[in-house]
């Protein structure tokens, strides 16, 4: 599969934001808006940004792929987030406006433990062999997804590592149309992926129900928009107010150098999820090829229930059924 930019460390903005109360939401859990401004980053220039790859911005929770004990791998996000003690101490520091000084983390006593299995993301930066934490406080990293995993269950669902394969969500070859089929996790090794679906940040594409859960991956980069808008405020506030292709979370800009560059349509205070969205849109093809795996798939498993629907074609994702 063809790949671009992987989501290692906060993707940074297209615009220069800034925070705004917001007195209507005194009962919300926070009371404010981060909005974009009409000025472009420093880093999204300095990125070429304007030469970049646009794609739609999937919403969902991410994954990485890589090795673990030998084989290719599905791994969760997991941050590593400081202690109440840790963060009171960093918030302190950055409402006390030194500028001059820089905050100086204690790796062992200022951040939750995590598990032996624990690895930092790529981007990150090290000192004298520890991770250190973004601008935010947090050590963005990953942890392998176990077979059968309590914990990480829906991560577990669209993986069989028995088989190597992964249930993947892309374009078919076929113009306009979604293919929904097993990928070898040896051919997206070292990409990041998003993982949608039933019990996924409240479900935005509408896959599956609480009977019949439907989780899928999706990879990042995967789903390049066409049309896209100029990269001037106004114009991006019309394309996604206006347009089908514009019924999408955000954009995500893969750059030539590898960066990413986002905009969310929160960044410019525009609602989500939408009761209508450009992945629900087009139509998709089951294509599930059983005899090239050489698996018998568990009964319950979505790998078996895909299986049992190869080669047949629905209007939207929300559509797809499963005869249980």
């Amino acid at each position: 599969m063809s790949r671009r930019g992987a989501v290692q460390r906060k993707v940074p903005c297209l615009f220069v934001t800034e925070v705004k109360d917001e007195p209507s939401a005194k009962r919300e859990r926070q009371p404010f808006k981060v909005l974009a401004t009409d000025t472009i980053t420093g880093k999204a220039l300095e990125a070429d940004v304007h030469n970049a790859v646009p794609t739609e911005k999937v919403d969902g929770t991410c994954c990485y792929v890589t090795t673990y004990k030998g084989l290719p791998y599905l791994w969760a996000r997991l941050d590593r987030k400081p202690t109440k003690q840790g963060e009171k101490r960093f918030k302190q520091f950055l409402y006390s406006l030194e500028d001059c000084k820089e905050f100086v983390w204690n790796i062992e006593e200022d951040f939750k433990p995590v598990p032996d299995t624990w690895i930092p993301a790529k981007d990150i930066e090290f000192s004298n062999g520890n991770p250190l934490p973004d601008e935010n406080g947090h050590m963005p990293g990953w942890v392998p997804v176990e077979k059968n995993s309590k914990q990480y269950c829906w991560h577990s669902s669209v993986v069989n590592y028995e088989a190597g394969v992964a249930l993947v969500l892309k374009h078919h070859a076929d113009p306009g149309l979604l293919e929904i089929s097993p990928v070898p996790l040896s051919e997206i090794l070292e990409q990041t992926l998003e993982l949608i679906g039933t019990n996924i940040n409240a479900n935005p594409y509408g896959l599956g129900n609480k009977k019949h859960p439907v989780h899928l991956l999706v990879p990042h980069g995967a789903f390049e928009i066409k049309n896209p808008p100029a990269l001037k405020q106004n114009d991006i506030l019309s394309w996604f107010e206006s347009c089908m292709e514009g019924k999408v979370e955000g954009i995500v800009w893969h750059c030539h150098d590898g960066c990413l560059i986002k905009l969310h349509r929160h960044h410019l205070g525009l609602p989500w999820p939408l009761a209508e969205t450009y992945l629900n849109s087009q139509p998709v093809v089951i294509s599930f090829n059983r005899t090239k795996y050489n698996y018998d798939f568990e009964p319950k498993s979505l790998f078996h229930h895909f299986s049992m629907l190869d080669g047949q074609r629905f209007d939207r994702l929300k559509d797809i059924k499963f005869d249980v």
